[in-house]
């Protein structure tokens, strides 16, 4: 690994920067990344290629009658679990051509025997792409991650951009509330959501930094133009994101387990945990009618992350 200390002007002297400033110039590659991110994700309806996750709730069992007596509980249908699969998660990488690396592209510094000349490829890769990368893939949803994605339970959420006001999944329970004996037979999925989950983007921010010098086509140092120093950072942070072969590419998971840091809120799925409430309903001589309607307290069946990781 060479961290590199490139080289820049100082009140007209040659000077190398301090390691502050080449964090600022790390910095400055996460906010470029977040200006066009090379992995992104977005919500569809169905079938997006992340993993399906599942919402599970009770619905009331089947209703019974009879012409001469109410239907014992032991013969009234128990209350049945209700799945709704979630796959609305889809990943897109964006395939890119940076800029070809022709041995005087990258920023100048001083070598160890005092001469000048430009940083390789992986010289740029340990000083401002892979520190940039770790950035992008913790666990945190600062300014630091911008261009990546976290999870909430509202479409506002501060420091991030809301993808979309679908929800990527709800969790619903029985609505015990809807289930009367007066109306029996009630339907038997009758639901009510308790907490949406939202997909949202975090947010980059400028960054200052000093603009290095480099070796152009006449063997000379000159300084770089900003536009053309953040243009090279935004190719590369890119490239790296979607296609290093160096355990630094970007990927996005979902499930109740993975590799990664996951990020934001856990999405939970509950349900009541009730064995049935067994109702009944006189209609008339020749109509008596029992159901077992959802009941029980709520309970956690899966917990559900967003995973960030870099492989």
């Amino acid at each position: 690994m060479a961290v590199r200390e490139p080289l820049k002007n100082d009140s007209g002297n040659l000077k190398q920067m301090t390691s502050a400033e080449v964090t600022d110039i790390v910095y400055q590659t996460v906010y470029q990344y977040s200006l066009n991110s090379s992995v992104a994700l977005s919500v569809v309806g169905s079938g997006g290629n992340l993993d399906a996750i599942s919402d599970t709730r009770l619905q009331a069992g089947a209703s019974s009658t009879s012409a001469s007596s109410f239907p014992s509980e032991a013969t009234t249908a128990e209350p049945s679990v209700v799945t709704v699969n979630y796959d609305r998660l889809e990943q897109t990488v964006a395939s890119i051509t940076p800029t070809t690396d022709t041995g005087k592209t990258w920023p100048a510094y001083y070598t160890s025997a005092g001469h000048i000349q430009a940083m390789s490829l992986q010289d740029v890769k340990d000083t401002f792409l892979h520190p940039a990368i770790d950035l992008l893939t913790s666990a945190s949803t600062t300014t630091e991650q911008a261009g990546t994605y976290t999870i909430a339970t509202s479409t506002s959420l501060a420091g991030s951009t809301n993808v979309d006001t679908t929800p990527i999944f709800s969790d619903t329970r029985a609505d015990t509330s809807a289930y009367t004996a007066g109306g029996i037979g009630e339907t038997l999925d009758q639901p009510t959501t308790i907490t949406n989950y939202y997909l949202h983007r975090i947010d980059g921010t400028d960054t200052a930094f000093v603009n290095p010098f480099f070796i152009n086509g006449s063997n000379n140092l000159q300084e770089f133009a900003t536009a053309d120093f953040q243009s090279l950072l935004s190719e590369w942070i890119r490239y790296t994101a979607a296609e290093s072969t160096d355990g630094y590419k970007i990927t996005y998971n979902i499930g109740t387990s993975g590799s990664g840091n996951t990020r934001g809120t856990a999405i939970v799925d509950t349900r009541l945990n009730g064995s049935g409430n067994y109702q009944t309903r006189f209609v008339n001589d020749d109509d008596y009618r029992a159901q077992e309607f959802p009941n029980g307290t709520p309970t956690t069946q899966s917990t559900y992350n967003l995973r960030i990781n870099k492989s």
